[in-house]
């Protein structure tokens, strides 16, 4: 197993953190199981561990009486996954593990970039980011973008690993498909077939895509600190 457990994914989206979990699972020689960590109604992140080891590992792990403070204000998505994580590995005491990712549109000077999860607003919805996008590319001659994630591991004492995976594409004239989140239904891959991520079975796009190669690049790099 390339990734050390236990662990916290410092992530509250359920959908990343599934995506996150088959990348790991691909790689595993044995069960892992995410538990749901939770402060009142809020998520804040999943502590993974073997199937034989997640209860005592749950039951060993502090709860905080409120869920840690994370402010996205980085510049970069380094930045913000190093934010995410450092709060995390503080509050649990145990390796934690996030990425931050961005859609970076040629024509758009690389924009939404690190801010691409609020690109319509601190209060904007997924659709509300790509109805922005849409607009802001309307009749441009260029649909150029890259994609790209930083995963990030950081332990409690101070040290980390920091990795960048990306794939080039392009945007779509208008979002298809029903699979995956965020821009998804509009981003086709230069190295897929012509369809959206949004298209994809959650396998195909982790083959890839640019969360897929940053965790997979991060497995690679936890596996030579062993």
């Amino acid at each position: 197993m390339s990734f050390p457990l236990p662990f916290v994914l410092a992530t509250g989206n359920a959908d990343k953190a599934r995506e996150i979990v088959e990348v790991i699972v691909e790689r595993a020689d044995h069960p892992v199981v995410a538990w749901a960590l939770t402060v009142g109604a809020s998520t804040y992140g999943f502590l993974l561990d073997t199937s034989d080891g997640i209860a005592n590992t749950v039951e060993r792990t502090p709860t905080p009486a409120v869920a840690p403070d994370v402010t996205e204000t980085g510049a970069t998505l380094e930045e913000n996954a190093r934010i995410k994580a450092l709060a995390l590995a503080q509050a649990i005491g145990v390796l934690a593990i996030a990425d931050d990712s961005g859609l970076e549109v040629d024509a758009l000077d690389g924009a939404p970039g690190v801010r691409s999860a609020r690109y319509a607003g601190e209060a904007g919805r997924a659709a509300d980011n790509v109805a922005k996008l849409m607009r802001e590319l309307d009749d441009s001659p260029s649909r150029d973008a890259v994609f790209a994630t930083v995963a990030l591991a950081r332990w409690p004492d101070g040290r980390e690993i920091a990795v960048r995976g990306e794939v080039k594409g392009a945007i779509s004239e208008r979002p298809r498909g029903e699979h995956g989140f965020g821009y998804d239904p509009v981003f086709v891959p230069v190295e897929g077939d012509g369809r959206t991520f949004g298209e994809m079975a959650m396998s195909e796009k982790n083959a890839l895509s640019h969360r897929g190669r940053a965790f997979r690049a991060l497995a690679e790099a936890l596996d030579e600190q062993e």
